[in-house]
């Protein structure tokens, strides 16, 4: 491990890891594919090669996302996760990913996939040990930033587990400080929020802003709906806290898409999908692309729904009604004119009562009140309701646990570019809870 010298850390200290965060990435959620989800820790290469964490499934993975489309709509990142390590460092303190199942090492890696136009993303953990139990990075910080840059490593998601939560707010920072100092642009993954959540403390997200480019700030998903349903239940019940902090830059994390394994159903999956994109959410696609089915590769190359996602103003959604099972959540999306916004729009079904439920509401009621009208799309089912006023009356069936999307553009010919819209706040009227009237 490189030490460093009394000069420098003076001068970090006076800093206060001032430089930790503006490397001008995540402009937008990233897009991309990660292993954890589906294939966890399966290091079983003997028995299970074409499902093991391995140097062939992230290749195999980085060809289907070229080739069968998902790069076309965004997807860039292929992202190592936890299980790739062996279990010692070398002599010289340096990582060593697995010699069996990694055996041309991750510099070749890193290669193979920028030689497909793709980023490479890895994983470590701000603890002495990873959550799977392979070398931390505590003690070797600056080694290992230095180390994932000789890689050419594109992101770094940096865990929590056996680490104190009280010394996050020293150790995050500064792991981002020596990645700055390497030179090299890498997207900067933290789970600081959330293991300090678990543990009772207040995070500080003035801080955790300037120095992640993404954070975690709940449960992991699990493959199932129940799973879902808690983290759209925890950004929705917590959004006053949770929404500001998202921003160019910076964003708020619930977790990876499960569309296509085993837990969600096609009605879940299109509502799991249209729900991150209201979050403003990073979409990093957990799923065997090799067996996906094709109904589940097409929510998940939806482009109008990934362009929801990745609209250029950041700025998250909030669920404005909830009321007997039915949720509508919205998020302010370009294009923009003076005081008035664009809006996605997803009405959400929670019922299970094997039906579906009819949504009446008129655009105003929404908080969409430009003169002028909307232009009114269906991001699913790709139908154009055509132009329509805020006092129109809009019906929408929505199928139980399902899910119907809607982007609202601005009809206008004067709209403008998203660098000159107005200052937003989060705690606007428009985004108050709507009584239950509907």
């Amino acid at each position: 491990m490189r030490s460093w010298s009394v000069v420098a850390l003076l001068l970090v200290a006076a800093l206060g890891w001032s430089s930790a965060l503006e490397n001008g990435l995540a402009r937008t959620p990233p897009m991309g594919w990660l292993a954890w989800e589906r294939f966890r820790c399966n290091t079983d290469c003997k028995n299970d090669p074409d499902n093991c964490i391995s140097d062939r499934l992230f290749r195999t993975m980085a060809d289907i996302v070229v080739n069968e489309g998902y790069a076309a709509v965004g997807y860039e990142y292929i992202n190592v996760d936890d299980c790739w390590l062996e279990k010692e460092r070398d002599i010289n303190g340096n990582l060593v990913p697995d010699r069996e199942r990694f055996p041309y090492g991750m510099k070749s890696l890193s290669n193979y996939v920028h030689s497909k136009g793709l980023k490479f993303g890895i994983y470590e953990d701000y603890g002495n040990y990873t959550c799977a139990g392979y070398p931390g990075v505590i003690g070797y910080m600056e080694n290992d930033a230095a180390q994932f840059a000789a890689w050419d490593v594109d992101y770094v998601k940096l865990d929590g587990c056996y680490a104190h939560p009280s010394e996050m707010d020293q150790g995050y920072p500064e792991f981002g400080f020596h990645m700055n100092q390497t030179g090299r642009q890498m997207i900067y993954s933290c789970s600081w929020p959330v293991y300090q959540i678990y543990a009772g403390m207040q995070p500080n997200f003035t801080a955790i802003i300037q120095h992640c480019n993404l954070w975690r700030n709940f449960d992991d998903i699990q493959d199932s709906w129940a799973s879902v349903e808690t983290i759209i239940d925890y950004y929705g019940n917590n959004q006053d806290a949770i929404v500001p902090n998202a921003g160019p830059g910076h964003w708020n994390d619930p977790d990876m898409l499960i569309v296509g394994n085993f837990g969600l159903s096609y009605e879940q999956s299109k509502t799991q999908m249209a729900i991150w994109a209201i979050l403003a959410a990073p979409l990093l696609m957990s799923v065997d692309l090799r067996t996906i089915r094709p109904e589940y590769k097409a929510i998940l190359q939806n482009k109008k729904i990934i362009d929801v996602d990745q609209d250029p103003l950041g700025i998250q959604g909030r669920r404005i009604y909830k009321h007997k099972g039915i949720e509508i959540w919205a998020r302010p999306i370009t294009p923009v004119y003076q005081n008035y916004y664009s809006y996605a729009i997803a009405f959400l079904n929670r019922r299970t009562d094997g039906t579906p439920s009819d949504v009446s509401v008129t655009l105003k009621e929404l908080g969409l009140q430009y003169p002028g009208g909307y232009r009114v799309e269906d991001l699913y089912e790709d139908v154009d309701y055509g132009v329509l006023t805020p006092q129109t009356k809009i019906k929408v069936k929505v199928n139980p646990s399902g899910v119907v999307i809607l982007r609202c553009d601005l009809q206008t010919d004067d709209v403008y570019a998203s660098n000159q819209y107005s200052a937003y706040s989060p705690l606007d009227q428009v985004f108050k809870v709507r009584p239950n009237s509907f």
